[in-house]
């Protein structure tokens, strides 16, 4: 005789047509969450960190080149990037261009992930716009905004969806083959801080007073920003594992630890050599140790994130502080953040170092096979040596595929860009900076010079 039980989920945990079997409510609201979060790494975060960082006369500028990027990327997102970056194959380095607006595509079953398409779509889209916003760092203080308005859309669609294609589609050469980037060591920041560089090189220099003399308007505003940046690496890493997982908890743990120890390790060496303690200094260690944890972060010992952040406080700062300084090709390009230091290099340094720690173990966890995934140093332990050359070969090869993407294709859309409009602002308006690209000041007192009202800004409010 058998006996059936019939029994009745709670209403909050039973499926209904806004709920279905295949969606689970705790990993769809941490989806959700940790994209907020990666948002207001740029809005506002990176928009009041560069705000603060350059000069008075640029606040504006390096402001709204955020405010615009970030707008700018949704828009092209959801129309073709999202489809061409994860989409169906088109060919064997893009998806095939489609849009992601449709309500039956949204509210269905994500690419990976037990959520839906709309939530992956605003995930991912948050990736790729601070990728573009990683880029406007090296350009500040110089590049003209109808420029800046071109490349956006342009670099999303010929850079951008070709490199995260390549490495995180399913469909992906590169993830087929194996490449380790947990979440974006590659892919955003290898490929802002190469493409930053480059798009630097044929926008051309700032004035030259203001590459000797480019001191911050307001330094608690840029630690403000440096703040949300630090805090929202929490959803930056702690999202890709796509749900709310044991790897989840660890990848945030380390991102913080390696972050903390780089910062640390960054200002040891400050105080070495140059005898006091830099806040500026401090934050560069703390971007170079959240870049560089950023391919690893799920996937290797809290340990390793400890000797990682050793590597990113130090080896970047002596790509800045010294390299830099030696080399004549470096010291030609204006790159105003350092995104080639701290993300590329820091980049490139999080891909090396995540083919030497990847715990086999761990790479269960995220990419629910192991596979080849194995860091040299396990591979020797195990007896698996040919297996961990491997890996560190295809992470070798993966920073060559970005370096070369970025370099070419950065170089083709400036190169078409500056066919309709110049890429660098005039020296006039180089001296004047935000009143005159934007008519606006980031400090305007009113009745300073009767400008206000002379240069009011349409839809401004009239006072009487």
């Amino acid at each position: 005789m058998t006996r059936s039980l019939l029994f009745t989920l709670p209403a909050n945990l039973a499926p209904d047509q806004a709920s279905p079997d295949w969606m689970s409510k705790g990993d769809n609201a941490w989806q959700l969450t940790a994209a907020t979060l990666v948002g207001l790494q740029s809005i506002p975060g990176l928009l009041i960190l560069y705000g603060g960082s350059v000069k008075k006369k640029w606040a504006v500028n390096s402001a709204f080149m955020v405010l615009y990027a970030f707008a700018c990327v949704l828009v092209c997102w959801v129309t073709w990037g999202y489809r061409m970056s994860f989409g169906d194959k088109g060919i064997s380095f893009w998806g095939e261009p489609n849009v992601a607006l449709d309500g039956n595509y949204l509210i269905t079953q994500a690419f990976s992930g037990k959520f839906p398409n709309a939530t992956m779509i605003y995930f991912q889209f948050v990736f790729a716009a601070i990728t573009l916003i990683l880029i406007a760092g090296a350009l500040l203080g110089r590049m003209n905004f109808y420029a800046w308005m071109m490349f956006v859309p342009l670099w999303l669609t010929f850079s951008y969806t070709i490199g995260a294609y390549s490495i995180w589609s399913l469909n992906g050469f590169f993830w087929k083959l194996g490449l380790i980037d947990y979440s974006g060591g590659y892919v955003i920041h290898l490929s802002s801080g190469v493409a930053g560089f480059t798009a630097a090189y044929w926008v051309g220099p700032r004035l030259t007073q203001d590459r000797e003399r480019f001191p911050p308007n307001n330094i608690l505003l840029m630690l403000a920003g440096a703040g949300l940046l630090w805090m929202g690496w929490t959803g930056f890493n702690g999202g890709d594992p796509y749900s709310v997982s044991t790897d989840a908890s660890l990848a945030v743990l380390n991102t913080h630890v390696c972050t903390a120890t780089s910062l640390l390790t960054w200002l040891a060496l400050d105080l070495i050599f140059f005898r006091k303690p830099s806040i500026i200094g401090a934050v560069q260690g703390m971007i170079t140790g959240l870049v560089c944890i950023t391919p690893a972060a799920g996937i290797v010992q809290g340990w390793a994130a400890i000797i990682m952040g050793i590597c990113s406080g130090s080896i970047p700062w002596f790509t800045m502080m010294v390299v830099h300084k030696k080399s004549e090709l470096l010291q030609k390009v204006d790159d105003t953040m350092a995104v080639l230091h701290t993300h590329a290099v820091a980049g490139s340094l999080g891909g090396i170092l995540s083919g030497l720690f990847a715990v086999p173990k761990l790479n269960v966890l995220f990419y629910g096979s192991a596979g080849n995934y194995i860091g040299l140093f396990y591979g020797l332990a195990n007896n698996r040596t040919s297996h961990g050359f491997r890996q560190i070969g295809i992470q070798l090869l993966g920073i060559l595929f970005v370096i070369g993407l970025n370099v070419v294709t950065t170089s083709l859309i400036c190169l078409f860009v500056q066919l309709f409009v110049p890429l660098r602002m005039s020296e006039e308006d180089m001296e004047i900076g935000d009143e005159a690209a934007h008519g606006e000041e980031a400090y305007a007192i009113w009745g300073d010079d009767d400008d206000l009202p002379k240069n009011k800004a349409a839809g401004s409010i009239e006072m009487t």
